[in-house]
Formats: structure tokens, C-alpha cells, sequence
């Protein structure tokens, strides 16, 4: 079977090294607002009233040319001023109360879970690219049926290479998508492909397509040239490809 990684580089590739949570960003000025939240906290009108003045004064006579904490603290201090001055006499600062906070804390558990979830399906993505580089290796990859998501698999394994084309994978899922393999079955995913494979391939599963209707039972590795094609010239497959259906239809 022939290689298709670069002349002198192993077909072999190390597994992917367990993915690390990204840590969050330091952001001043939201440090800044959860200072003030906490100072806040069991303050009536009047005492946050007495806070917010303070912090004008420090505004007035320090240099905030730079600084991203001071200006974001007095901003909380003026919006905590106006949410007292508009509730009940006797009331209290309780962020746990506070429609901003509140709402600030459910954006943040939504952030972490999409990016828990993006951890998922970076590994996943990883150990299934793991696995076909090694179905490759055993010459079984053909004989494997595409499972939902290995398109961004695809992508990992060009990643890893270099940029280099895979074309025995790009091939394999051409003629998987032509012939409604896999998770190819599936009306939804094929369509979805449309907009997850680049051209070359997508080129290559029409004109398979058109082929195996023009020749019913031809053996696919009759029609390897097709792939050659679509990698040189996909406008010009898809071109084909439309000629040979028009025919078909014009026949029928």
C-alpha cells in the first residue's frame, strides 16, 4: 500500500499528550469589581454612599493613567450607590441578591463548561486520530466505516503532519460519503460535510458518485484516478461530474 506522508518522515506519530485546562486570563478590572463586591457586602445606603465618595476622592488624586482596577472599582461603586438608593430603606448589599453578579456568575459556569466541553472534544478528536493513524499503519483504514466527527479528525491528522494532505484519509472519506457509509447514512451528516471537507474531496465524492451510477458494480479501486483528479483540478471534477449527471438524466 503506499505511504502518503512526506518522502522520509515515519508513517508513526506519538499520542497526543493529555490537554491541559487553559487557565483564565488575569483581568484587573474585574478583580477590581469583586473587591468592591466583597467590601460591599452588608453595607447599607449610607455607608456605600460614604465608600463611593472615598473612592472619588482616591480617584481624584492618583495617577489611573495605566491602571485598569481603579477605574472599574469606582464604576461598581457608582452602579452599588444607585442599586441601594433604589430599594427599600434598611436594605443591604448582598451579591447574592445582585442581578448583575448573578447574571456575571451564570456566564461564567456557561464559559467553563464550553470550554470543559471544547477539552472533551479536543481528546476525543486526538484518540480517534490516534486510531486511524494506526488502522493506517495496518492497512485496515479502508475497511473502516466513518463515525461521526471525523472530519475534524481529518484535520488533526493533516495538523500533524505538517500541513501535508492526507490523501489516503481524504480518499477514504470521499468514497465513504459517495457511498453512504458510516455516519454517512445519515442525510443530515452528509450535508453537514458539505461544509466541514475542503473542495478537492468534496469534488471527488461527486464524481464518484456520477461514476458508480454510470458504472453500477465497479470495483472503487477502478475509480482511484478520480481522487488524482479532484487534488488537481477540483472545479474541473465538479464540472465533470455535473456533465456525466446531465447525461445520465438526458439517457434515463
Amino acid at each position: 500500500m503506499t505511504r502518503f506522508w512526506p518522502p522520509g518522515e515515519s508513517t508513526r506519530r506519538p499520542l497526543v499528550p493529555r490537554l491541559a485546562a487553559p487557565r483564565e486570563p488575569v483581568d484587573p478590572a474585574r478583580i477590581g469589581r469583586r473587591v468592591v463586591r466583597r467590601r460591599a457586602k452588608g453595607m447599607d445606603a449610607s455607608a456605600i454612599a460614604a465608600a463611593l465618595e472615598d473612592a472619588r476622592f482616591d480617584a481624584r488624586h492618583e495617577d489611573l493613567a495605566d491602571d485598569l482596577r481603579g477605574p472599574a472599582e469606582l464604576a461598581e461603586w457608582e452602579r452599588l450607590d444607585r442599586l441601594l438608593a433604589a430599594a427599600a430603606p434598611g436594605t443591604v448589599y448582598d451579591p447574592d441578591t445582585d442581578p448583575v453578579v448573578q447574571a456575571e456568575l451564570a456566564a461564567d459556569a456557561a464559559a467553563a463548561a464550553d470550554r470543559e466541553a471544547e477539552l472533551r472534544e479536543a481528546a476525543r478528536v486526538a484518540a480517534r486520530a490516534d486510531e486511524l493513524q494506526a488502522l493506517r499503519e495496518l492497512h485496515a483504514l479502508e475497511q473502516t466505516e466513518p463515525r461521526d466527527g471525523d472530519e475534524a479528525v481529518r484535520d488533526e491528522l493533516t495538523r500533524r503532519a505538517g500541513g501535508y494532505v492526507q490523501a489516503d484519509v481524504d480518499a477514504w472519506l470521499a468514497h465513504a460519503l459517495a457511498a453512504h457509509l458510516g455516519h454517512y447514512r445519515d442525510p443530515a451528516a452528509r450535508e453537514a460535510a458539505a461544509g466541514l471537507l475542503p473542495p478537492p474531496v468534496l469534488a471527488h465524492v461527486v464524481l464518484l458518485a456520477e461514476l458508480v451510477r454510470l458504472v453500477p458494480g465497479v470495483d472503487m479501486d477502478q475509480l482511484a484516478f478520480a481522487a488524482r483528479l479532484a487534488t488537481t483540478e477540483p472545479e474541473a471534477v465538479g464540472d465533470l461530474a455535473a456533465l456525466l449527471a446531465r447525461a445520465r438524466s438526458g439517457a434515463s
